[in-house]
């Protein structure tokens, strides 16, 4: 097999526009001459199996009533009120980074912008009635972002690549780093080809006076009913003059950690995937535990560097207790002696700098575990000032809103 077939005219006219498009012309010839592409389908690094009847035995716990109650905050999450005007001063040590719930942050470095995953959108699903839905708001409109040099996307899943937030950055000057064959989803959704730069793993790209760099993952792809394994899944290395930061996106544990540390780390920061694991995908997800040996292997084997764990706290996909990974981060860098960052979704700090947001803040709205929580000694809870408050009034520093009714973001020129 050598590739895949294309959908008939009235196929493609009857397919929702959430589920993108199939690549096709040179995209097409491009992904058929990677040398990580074969059978017809992209293939992970050696040893990762197929995640066969995981779903559906996924979709039988979730039908369990006292796991559905552990798996949702007890209380209003709280959110960080980012304004303009926070992310308006650069940062002092030349790098920030603003977590915005699940895999969405913004990334400032060196003096350049990046938004890495970003979904502004209400369920990580193609429909806007069914799918998984958002445990806490957006912290803030993506106009509140002001402009963004690049966004950066790990993979096709609709957690990760939402439509309504693409097309709303479809309008400004960004450009956009993906995977290899993600690039048609983007172009239907109205980027334009010449804002894309569309990556296989090991190569790079400059914007600016930053390196991108799409690196290995193990994971999967698919936004349609065929899950035809033909949009490549990337973590990415950014570099720029003084800093270095690592998204994982989503993926699996595995020896290639080693060699990303070692070809491009160690890094200022790393943002790790250590939630919705379970048994049952074990090999395309990590627990907190693998999150941090991931992040030990990135930075060489020592702890150096900071760890910010992403792709929790927001959407409900597997059946683990919502707090479980923030516990089981604070416990995995206790053993490892590491430094983790753990900001209210939205809250902007500094990883290089002294202090960075260390406490346990999801405790205040989660159920309690049988016999409580875990007791925290001082070097589990290093924050001694909090991000200075700029809290102002916004109406005139945002222009529009995070929805104008019609369920699509706004945002502001990037150019």
């Amino acid at each position: 097999m050598t590739g895949f077939p294309s959908p008939s005219p009235r196929l493609r006219a009857l397919r929702p526009a959430a589920f993108g498009a199939d690549p096709s012309g040179e995209r097409l010839a491009r992904i058929r001459r990677s040398p990580h592409f074969a059978d017809g389908v992209f293939q992970n690094p050696p040893g990762t199996p197929r995640q066969d009847g995981a779903i559906l035995e996924f979709a039988k716990s979730s039908l369990r009533k006292e796991d559905r109650v552990r798996r949702a905050p007890a209380g209003t999450v709280p959110v960080h009120a980012t304004t303009l005007a926070d992310l308006a001063k650069p940062p002092v040590t030349g790098l920030r980074l603003t977590w915005m719930g699940h895999s969405s942050v913004l990334t400032e470095i060196d003096g350049q912008r990046v938004l890495f995953d970003p979904v502004w959108g209400e369920r990580c699903s193609p429909f806007a009635f069914a799918g998984p839905k958002r445990l806490h708001p957006v912290p803030l409109p993506l106009a509140a972002l002001g402009p963004v040099d690049v966004v950066v996307i790990s993979h096709d899943h609709y957690d990760h690549l939402d439509m309504p937030t693409i097309k709303a950055l479809a309008d400004t000057d960004t450009l956009f780093a993906v995977p290899l064959g993600v690039g048609a989803h983007l172009e239907r959704w109205g980027v334009s080809a010449d804002r894309l730069r569309e990556l296989d793993w090991h190569e790079s790209t400059k914007v600016g006076g930053l390196t991108l760099t799409a690196t290995p993952a193990r994971h999967f792809c698919g936004r349609g009913l065929r899950n035809t394994q033909h949009t490549l899944w990337a973590s990415w290395v950014v570099e720029g003059a003084e800093h270095r930061v690592y998204h994982s996106g989503d993926t699996g544990y595995f020896e290639g950690f080693r060699d990303i540390g070692a070809d491009h780390g160690p890094f200022d920061a790393t943002m790790i995937q250590i939630g919705a694991y379970s048994e049952y995908w074990p090999d395309i997800h990590m627990t907190p535990e693998e999150g941090m040996r991931a992040h030990l292997d990135l930075q060489g084997g020592t702890p150096s560097g900071l760890m910010l764990p992403i792709h929790w706290g927001t959407f409900n996909l597997a059946a683990h207790a919502w707090s479980d990974p923030g516990e089981g981060t604070i416990a995995a860098a206790r053993k490892a002696g590491a430094r983790i960052g753990l900001p209210h979704p939205g809250e902007p700090f500094e990883p290089t700098a002294e202090t960075v947001p260390s406490e346990p803040w999801w405790r205040g709205v989660a159920l309690t575990p049988p016999g409580g929580w875990p007791t925290l000694d001082a070097a589990d809870v290093t924050r001694t000032a909090d991000v200075e408050d700029t809290r102002t009034d916004t109406a005139g520093d945002i222009q529009g809103s995070a929805a104008d009714g019609s369920g699509e973001p706004k945002v502001v020129s990037a150019g």
